[in-house]
């Protein structure tokens, strides 16, 4: 999914610091405005989409993971009770099926990746620090979806607000601001946020 917000101002004046950063558009450096023959239109739009896709592949590769491709599902025993606190008797007679873990996460594992959230502006949807998220590309995004999206070149996990013709990337803390897509603002959303994986030792 990507959003372009095309809407014109009608405010006067150019305010100290606004605009785009230097350098901050998605091809890393600064763009230039030319006319082209309508005839190549989308071949010129292939290049930039293939330069834009290998740019931020190349900036965030150390952030997303994919699943293996060759690995074995691990059964593990799924009790029937539920638990508020201890664990229940390991007898074989409260299995009620074996788990899968990867079978459970992941519905389509040719779309799904993973990332590792960074920060504390999601904490209030159970999302931390260090937590691994299991993203699904397949899906289209809606409103309410928590997503990982890119916004002027920045990754950023967020729960996607659609109202009143306006898009809101929503953090879940009080304490962050909601960012709204503003005029010229690029956003990509690379996928909708199915589960999140944590580890306590």
């Amino acid at each position: 999914m990507k959003q372009t917000n095309s809407k014109s101002s009608t405010r006067g004046g150019t305010r100290l610091g606004a605009g785009r950063k230097v350098g901050s558009s998605p091809y890393g450096e600064n763009t230039k405005l030319m006319r082209i023959p309508e005839s190549i239109v989308e071949t010129v739009g292939g290049i930039l989409a293939a330069c834009k896709a290998q740019r931020l592949g190349a900036r965030f590769k150390n952030d997303i993971l994919y699943p293996a491709l060759d690995s074995q599902p691990i059964r593990v025993p799924l009790f029937s009770h539920k638990v508020p606190a201890g664990f229940p008797s390991p007898a074989d007679d409260y299995i009620e099926a074996r788990l899968s873990l990867d079978q459970h996460l992941i519905t389509n594992k040719d779309a799904t990746f993973f990332v590792r959230a960074k920060g504390n502006s999601m904490i209030d949807a159970g999302i931390f620090d260090g937590d691994l998220l299991v993203v699904d590309k397949s899906l289209t995004p809606s409103s309410g979806n928590i997503v990982i999206a890119i916004i002027d070149g920045d990754l950023t996990v967020k729960r996607l607000i659609l109202r009143d013709n306006k898009t809101i990337l929503k953090p879940e803390n009080p304490r962050f601001k909601e960012i709204e897509l503003k005029d010229g603002q690029e956003l990509q959303v690379w996928g909708v946020v199915t589960s999140t994986v944590k580890k306590f030792i």
